[in-house]
C-alpha cells in the first residue's frame, strides 16, 4: 500500500501569524464602538423622553421624542418595544438617579436638615416630576424592578427626613409621601402649557416649601402623614 499524501500547510510568516489576532482585535474594537454608541443613543433618548415626559406628559408622540434625542424612530424601537416600555425605563431612571441623590446628600453632609434642602434641590434638577407616571395606568406599577427602585427611594429619604426629624428641624406630621407629592407638584409645568423659563422658578419655590417643613410647625396638617405606599393605593 502506498502512503496516504499529508496536505501540506503554508508555511508561517510574521504577516500570517498576527493576521488571525489583529483581525479579531479589530472585530472586538468595532463590537465595542457599537456597543457604546448604542449606550449613548438609550441614554440619550431616556434623557430626552424624560424632559419630554415633564413637559408634555405621558402622551408625547415617539416621533417627537426621536427628534428631540436626534435618532431615528427605529433607533427608539431597537431599544424600547413600544409606550410602556419606555416610560418603564425612564421611570427607572429618575428613580434610581434620585436615590443616589439622597443617599449622597446623607453621607456627606454633616447637617441633617441641609442634607435634605440638598436632596429636595438636587431631586428638581433630576426632573423628579418625571415620576408622575408611575402613578397613573401606564406602567406596571407591579413589576418587581419599579418595586426595588421604589423601595432603595423610601428608605432612602425616610432614613433623610428621619434624621431632620431626630435633630428637632423637620417637623413631625410629613412622610416621604407628602414630600414627592410636592416635589413632583413644584418640578413639573402643566402638561402642554409653555410655560416660558419655569426652571427659573422652580428653587425659589422648593425654598418656600422647605421652610414650611422646619419646626417648630405653625400650623396643623390636615390628615395624615403620607407614604409612597399611599400614593400607590390612592390610585
Amino acid at each position: 500500500m502506498g502512503r496516504t499524501a499529508t496536505p501540506k500547510t503554508a508555511p508561517v510568516t510574521p504577516e500570517t501569524a498576527t493576521a488571525t489576532p489583529k483581525t479579531a482585535k479589530s472585530a472586538r474594537s468595532g463590537q465595542h464602538r457599537l456597543r457604546a454608541d448604542a449606550l449613548r443613543n438609550r441614554e440619550r433618548i431616556l434623557v430626552t423622553a424624560r424632559e419630554a415626559l415633564v413637559e408634555y406628559g405621558a402622551e408625547i408622540p415617539l416621533d417627537e421624542i426621536a427628534r428631540r434625542a436626534g435618532v431615528g424612530n427605529a433607533t427608539i424601537y431597537r431599544h424600547f418595544a413600544d409606550r410602556r416600555e419606555l416610560i418603564h425605563h425612564v421611570t427607572l431612571s429618575v428613580m434610581s438617579r434620585t436615590a443616589d441623590q439622597v443617599e449622597s446628600a446623607l453621607a456627606e453632609e454633616p447637617d441633617a436638615f441641609l442634607a435634605l434642602r440638598r436632596f429636595v434641590h438636587a431631586a428638581a434638577d433630576e426632573r423628579i416630576g418625571a415620576l408622575c407616571p408611575l402613578l397613573s395606568d401606564t406602567i406596571d406599577k407591579e413589576h418587581p424592578d419599579l418595586i426595588a427602585a421604589r423601595d432603595r427611594l423610601d428608605r432612602g429619604i425616610d432614613a433623610l427626613m428621619g434624621a431632620a426629624r431626630a435633630s428637632g428641624q423637620l417637623r413631625t406630621d410629613i412622610g416621604v409621601g407628602d414630600l414627592m407629592v410636592a416635589l413632583t407638584q413644584l418640578t413639573r409645568p402643566l402638561p402642554g402649557s409653555g410655560c416660558v423659563d419655569f426652571d427659573t422658578f422652580v428653587h425659589r419655590h422648593l425654598q418656600l416649601f422647605l421652610d414650611g417643613l422646619a419646626a417648630p410647625a405653625r400650623s396643623e396638617l390636615p390628615g395624615s402623614a403620607a407614604t409612597l405606599e399611599d400614593l400607590q393605593q390612592r390610585q
